[in-house]
C-alpha cells in the first residue's frame, strides 16, 4: 500500500469519527426532535462508514438497515404524531442528581478509553495491520462467531429486550384498566359509589336512576 493509499484511508476515518462526533453532540444537544433525529442519523452513517473502513460490510450494512431505516424512522414517526413542536415540561427536581450522574457517567467513559489505549500494544510507525481474511466481515464469517464465541452474550441480550417488552406491556396494560375502570359510566339500578371525575360528595351508595345518570354525564361533559 502506498502513502498516498494511507493517507486516504486516515482522512476517511477522521472525516467518519468527527462527523459521528457532531452527529452525536447534535443529538443530545439539539431542542427541536426533529433536528435531534436528524443528528442521529448522521451519527449512524458515519459509524456504518467506520465499520466499512474495517472491512465489516455486514455490520455496515446492518447498521444502514436496522438503524437508519428503521429506528430513525420510527422515532420520526413518534416525533411528528406528538407534534415537532412538542417539549416536556422544564422539571428542575432532581437536576443536581442528573448532572452529577452524567458528569460520573462520562468520567468513566474517558478513564475506560485511555485504560484501552495505554494497555493496547504498541504499534510501529509506518507498519500496517495484516490483511482480513478473504470471509472476513461477511455473513457467514459474523453468523459463525455470533453462535460460537458470542452465544452467550447473544441470548443475554435477547432476554433482556424480551424483559423489558413485557415490563413495558404491563405497565401500558395497567394504565389503561385504571383509566377504564375510572371513565365507566354508572348503570341503572347500580349503586352509585363516590367519583372525583363526576363530581360525587362522599355519602351512602344510592340506587341510580335515569334522570341522576344523564344529570352526571351532562356534568362530566361540560
Amino acid at each position: 500500500m502506498s502513502s498516498t493509499d494511507l493517507l486516504l484511508g486516515q482522512t476517511y476515518f477522521w472525516l467518519c469519527a468527527g462527523l459521528a462526533v457532531i452527529g452525536a453532540i447534535a443529538t443530545v444537544v439539539a431542542k427541536n426532535p426533529i433536528r435531534g433525529a436528524m443528528g442521529l442519523l448522521l451519527m449512524i452513517v458515519s459509524i456504518a462508514g467506520i465499520y466499512l473502513a474495517l472491512h465489516a460490510q455486514f455490520l455496515a450494512a446492518i447498521q444502514l438497515i436496522v438503524y437508519a431505516g428503521a429506528i430513525v424512522v420510527l422515532f420520526i414517526f413518534v416525533i411528528m404524531l406528538l407534534g415537532p413542536d412538542a417539549t416536556p415540561p422544564h422539571d428542575k427536581r432532581g437536576e443536581t442528581v442528573r448532572t452529577l450522574g452524567a458528569g460520573v457517567f462520562g468520567l468513566a467513559g474517558i478513564a475506560a478509553m485511555s485504560l484501552i489505549v495505554r494497555t493496547a500494544p504498541p504499534i510501529p510507525k509506518g507498519t500496517l495491520l495484516a490483511a482480513p481474511p478473504t470471509d472476513f466481515g461477511g455473513v457467514e464469517a459474523f453468523g459463525r462467531i455470533l453462535f460460537t464465541d458470542a452465544l452467550v452474550p447473544f441470548e443475554l441480550s435477547s432476554a433482556l429486550l424480551m424483559v423489558a417488552i413485557i415490563g413495558a406491556v404491563a405497565v401500558a396494560r395497567g394504565h389503561h384498566k385504571s383509566d377504564e375502570r375510572g371513565a365507566r359510566p354508572p348503570v341503572v339500578g347500580q349503586p352509585l359509589q363516590k367519583n372525583s371525575q363526576l363530581g360525587f360528595v362522599e355519602g351512602d351508595p344510592i340506587l341510580a336512576n335515569v334522570t341522576e345518570i344523564e344529570a352526571l354525564r351532562e356534568e362530566a361533559s361540560t
